[in-house]
């Protein structure tokens, strides 16, 4: 099913679509699949992000290029509305940073949230 334009926006930056696509052609993955963010109840916060790479399904919303598309299902979208996919390196490390404005605090290792 594809987003309302007017209700489940995400962006997903240049550098995050080239990071995507570069994986997916690491793991031979070809069209139709994509890096698949989901909700799940967990962590010291309450909500943890899930991150793999996957294949696209029909009920499923996606956002980007398609080669280096972001796949979020129908039960995650809500929470993930609005928010930004990117991909940084730092000193600190390099992966995938989502800005999430639906987050209300998180935990001091950064891996959960609250809603």
């Amino acid at each position: 099913m594809a987003p309302d334009e007017t209700t489940a926006m995400l962006e997903v930056t240049d550098t995050a679509a080239e990071k995507i696509k570069e994986f997916l052609e690491g793991e031979e993955k070809a069209e139709g699949h994509g890096l698949r963010v989901r909700i799940k109840a967990g962590g010291c916060s309450g909500f943890e992000y899930v991150l793999e790479l996957d294949k696209v399904r029909d009920s499923d919303n996606k956002f980007g290029p398609d080669q280096g598309c972001v796949i979020i299902d129908e039960i995650s979208m809500p929470y993930l509305s609005g928010s930004t996919i990117d991909y940084v390196e730092s000193i600190n490390g390099a992966g995938f940073d989502i800005r999430n404005p639906n987050a209300k605090g998180g935990c001091g290792c950064g891996s959960s949230f609250g809603m």
